[in-house]
């Protein structure tokens, strides 16, 4: 493709991504094709020659959107908005042509400062203090690709920070036995990717129990921590979360910071969805307590317009690690002053010792484009729109005596659930998402079954949280009244079982089987249901928050016998080949 070529379809595809976005509320918000419908639409092997880029344009449709799940759509509450706006793919778009890979200055000065310049802006934007902020020479951030990998990084930094001292005090003791006594820790609604942190880092990760309000506190932590210098073992880490997953609750950052300060722990703060609400003023309440924070992650990618990734990163200058830093030669054939080459050695050594890749694109790019084009303002006001929406879908939550809230609704997050056993909402849930007309998830608070309700469309409005209710509420009624039939059924074969002297039958609504699965209406397909569960329970980002108890996907090539358990099913012994 030459450059006369490349202009026609790039116009062309401008064109279709508006045509897309514009016209995305006509489209099923979630896909009908089943694991491998791709694989059987396209050729087993690539093409000898060279394809038209119109023949791979009408694959787009044919073949791609039918398996997309559509994150803009305006009837997706699923997980969490994916931020995504015009000014942000045309960043993208710059980004990519310019293709550069700013792994330090030298390889591309404008890369390398225009992310420390808008991590400033933002860090001001949402109140971060000063030590964050490069412009102090005190401290500093990075983006980094997701929350997945600020967490992973700040715990491998707090790692070695402590193993570094514990070498100082006890220099003849091994490395590994030193590690083996490492422990940090967590709420127990905290994104699974902070276990999987302590997995990596080889690092004990405890999770601890929250409040009624599902905030981690101050008081806890302590006594965890005591009870852990008794057993021998040396706290080193701990994430709190502002916006959990499951209920968007937040931590009390003030009096974990205390806890922290005082016992010399790292402390890092987990907020990737809330803290993009922090440029509203009356959010600014979620951080008290910043002064004694470490490390801090949001994600401008999930609830402010910039499409993904960009998860942002600030440590405080004293946390940081220079030992590995090295003067690039092309710095000294520049005039720079000695406090401006201290400073771009600095940033050097944050690019390429505070993330996992040595390799960096030009990300930040889109984030300014955001931030110029809509303005502090503007972006305030597409926060508080949001918040909005959840309150007023949380009122007709509350005004239907069938559902309950569960948890404060604080920003574009509600959970709600049906009043009676687990199975009812599960049903629910999986009758919302097959109907193709709403998407959304559901998670595990305290082993209650709720379903996650997220505003997340750029020009969400009042419409789409009343269309929303309305399919939730039709879905119900159906529910319920299935449900009724069936219990006069059931109630019907106790009386039968009695008459014939034989033990009563379960009194759920779906007899023999546990609460928490997705079953079919009727009763003769509730065999069926075991094994062929719904997609949506494997479409989920969190797997620790939600239904951990999905049946596995049926495989065709292997026989299948139930075991002890009624939620589990175990591969049945093979033929021989």
């Amino acid at each position: 493709m030459d450059a006369s070529e490349f202009r026609k379809r790039g116009k062309e595809m401008v064109d279709y991504i508006a045509d897309y976005m514009e016209g995305i509320s006509s489209r099923r918000v979630t896909p009908e094709v089943y694991p491998g419908y791709l694989r059987n639409m396209l050729p087993r092997n690539p093409p000898t020659s060279g394809e038209s880029f119109s023949d791979i344009m009408d694959d787009i449709e044919k073949n791609i959107m039918p398996g997309v799940t559509h994150w803009q759509h305006p009837h997706f509450h699923a997980y969490f908005p994916a931020g995504n706006s015009f000014p942000s793919i045309l960043g993208d778009m710059l980004s990519d042509a310019i293709g550069c890979v700013g792994f330090s200055w030298a390889a591309s000065p404008a890369c390398t400062e225009l992310e420390t310049i808008v991590l400033d802006w933002f860090g001001k934007m949402i109140g971060l203090p000063r030590p964050f902020l490069h412009e102090s020479g005190e401290g500093g951030g990075v983006i980094q690709g997701s929350a997945s990998e600020c967490v992973l990084v700040m715990l491998l930094a707090a790692r070695h920070k402590a193993l570094k001292q514990l070498k100082g005090k006890f220099p003849l003791m091994e490395d590994g036995v030193l590690l083996s006594k490492l422990v940090a820790y967590s709420s127990k609604l905290a994104h699974s990717c902070v276990e999987k942190a302590g997995m990596l880092g080889f690092v004990k990760m405890r999770q601890l129990d929250v409040d009624d309000n599902y905030s981690l506190r101050g008081h806890v932590l302590e006594r965890a921590i005591e009870e852990d210098r008794r057993l021998g073992l040396i706290p080193i880490f701990v994430c709190a979360t502002l916006g959990t997953t499951a209920c968007c609750s937040f931590d009390n950052i003030a009096e974990i910071g205390e806890v922290c300060a005082r016992e010399n722990v790292w402390l890092h703060v987990d907020a990737a969805y809330a803290g993009n609400a922090l440029i509203c003023p009356e959010f600014s309440y979620i951080i008290d307590g910043i002064e004694n924070v470490t490390s801090f992650n949001c994600n401008p990618n999930k609830w402010l317009l910039v499409n993904f990734d960009c998860s942002l990163l600030w440590i405080r200058r004293k946390e940081m690690l220079t030992s590995s830093m090295t003067v690039d030669p092309l710095y000294l054939q520049h005039k720079h002053d000695g406090i401006t080459l201290r400073l771009y050695m600095f940033i050097d050594d944050i690019f390429q010792h505070w993330g996992i890749p040595l390799s960096r694109r030009f990300r930040s790019l889109k984030l300014w484009f955001v931030i110029r084009t809509y303005g502090i303002d503007g972006l305030q006001k597409y926060i508080r729109q949001h918040v909005r929406l959840a309150k007023l879908f949380e009122t007709y939550v509350k005004n239907d005596a069938r559902f309950e809230v569960m948890g404060k609704v604080t920003m574009g997050l509600v959970c709600f659930r049906l009043k009676g056993p687990n199975s009812l909402t599960a049903k629910l849930n999986h009758m919302i998402n097959e109907s193709g007309k709403l998407h959304m998830v559901p998670a595990l608070i305290n082993e209650n079954y709720v379903i996650r309700f997220a505003v997340c469309a750029q020009n969400a409005c009042e419409e789409d949280i009343e269309f929303a209710w309305r399919i939730i509420s039709q879905e119900a009624s159906t529910l319920l009244t299935a449900r009724l039939s069936i219990e006069s059924i059931i109630e019907a074969e106790k009386d039968e079982q009695i008459d014939n002297n034989q033990t009563e039958a379960d009194d759920d609504v779906f007899p023999v089987f546990q609460e928490n699965f997705i079953f079919d209406q009727q009763r003769s397909n509730l065999q069926r249901a075991r094994i062929r569960r719904s997609l949506f329970m494997r479409m989920v980002s969190d797997p620790k928050c939600y239904n951990p108890k999905v049946l596995k996907a049926l495989c065709l090539d292997k026989r299948r016998s139930r075991s002890s358990s009624s939620d589990e099913f175990k591969e049945g012994p093979r033929e021989e080949e």
